[in-house]
């Protein structure tokens, strides 16, 4: 029978979320197929060259690489090409890569003259020697029709995952936060993901409203202003977002939810705090996934997305579907 093999770099900082998913996927009831964790192993000479290994061989497996994103961005583009390169030379049955988090998926078009669709050259990097891709909440859906014509790009969602956490972690809130709650998109974007929360936690009995932010930048990353559009008075915030980068947007957001809203909780997919967590302090709450590694910092809470890639792996090994996970 193929075996699969979750392969994965021991010194990222992601490590620890690629050894979760290999862990759930050996300990799946019912596997009948062998499981393996391989490293890769990156030698760097002496000019700043370096190359990548697989470690184990793999030849007639199914591959999963669980490509690290918490890597700078020019380093998690050389490793996504080289990493691919080396497993497709090493006879697989099979490559598929995994993205906790997609990097360049911001840059999903052309908004100004002599530029490029970066997220489009990383789709084009995977069409080389990748036969398919997994990812979450990835923050422009078109992106799977950059790499579809050659490969399936499986986008998953964190809100089921996200309404089951807070049904089965939060009781204490539920008469609080949760019966009286809306969803706030930061921006008017974000429209469709609050929907995909709301019939997540409508699924659990918890009823929700919707608010759309409306903001205008004053440039790149600079959030001039934001206008809130829904009824918000009284009521408890969730604002939801797929990148807390800066966290501008949902600060501005938070400033002009206060004075309507009761308590105001915050959650990102994906977590960077680039410029720190003190800005956050106006927040009853603060959640991301474990999808970006944070050095898990106390003042944060962490929902964990391991299971929901496990599972996809799993699925895709033997070829199930994964619409369930988005239920």
């Amino acid at each position: 029978m193929v075996g699969a093999v979750i392969i994965a770099d021991p010194e990222g900082r992601g490590y620890e979320f690629a050894k979760g998913v290999f862990e759930y996927v050996s300990k799946k009831e019912g596997r009948d197929f062998p499981v393996e964790l391989v490293h890769l192993k990156r030698t760097t000479f002496r000019d700043g060259e370096f190359k990548v290994k697989i470690e184990k061989n793999v030849r007639k497996h199914n591959c999963f690489i669980i490509h690290d994103p918490n890597k700078e961005a020019g380093r998690w583009v050389a490793d996504l090409l080289f990493s691919l390169k080396a497993a497709a030379s090493s006879s697989p049955q099979e490559i598929r890569v995994v993205f906790p988090y997609f990097k360049f998926a911001r840059q999903d078009r052309k908004d100004e003259s002599r530029v490029g669709v970066s997220a489009k050259a990383v789709c084009d990097i995977l069409s080389l020697y990748a036969d398919g891709a997994l990812s979450v909440d990835l923050h422009a859906p078109q992106i799977q029709e950059y790499a579809r014509s050659n490969f399936p790009f499986d986008n998953l969602s964190s809100a089921p995952v996200v309404a089951a956490y807070l049904a089965r972690n939060r009781p204490s809130l539920l008469s609080s936060l949760l019966s009286n709650l809306t969803l706030v998109s930061p921006d008017l974007g974000g429209g469709k993901r609050l929907e995909t929360y709301q019939k997540a936690l409508e699924k659990r009995g918890i009823s929700v409203g919707l608010a759309l932010g409306h903001k205008t930048r004053a440039r790149e990353n600079v959030v001039e202003k934001v206008v809130i559009i829904g009824d918000v008075a009284g009521k408890n915030c969730l604002i939801v977002d797929d990148i807390i980068d800066t966290g501008d947007t949902m600060i501005k957001t938070c400033e002009k939810l206060k004075g309507s809203a009761t308590k105001i909780f915050a959650y990102g997919t994906f977590g960077l705090f680039s410029d720190g967590m003190g800005k956050f302090e106006s927040f009853d709450g603060v959640m991301t996934s474990d999808a970006v590694n944070l050095g898990y910092r106390s003042n944060v809470e962490i929902i964990s997305l391991v299971d929901l890639f496990g599972e996809a792996v799993y699925r895709s090994h033997i070829g199930d579907s994964l619409s369930d996970l988005f239920n």
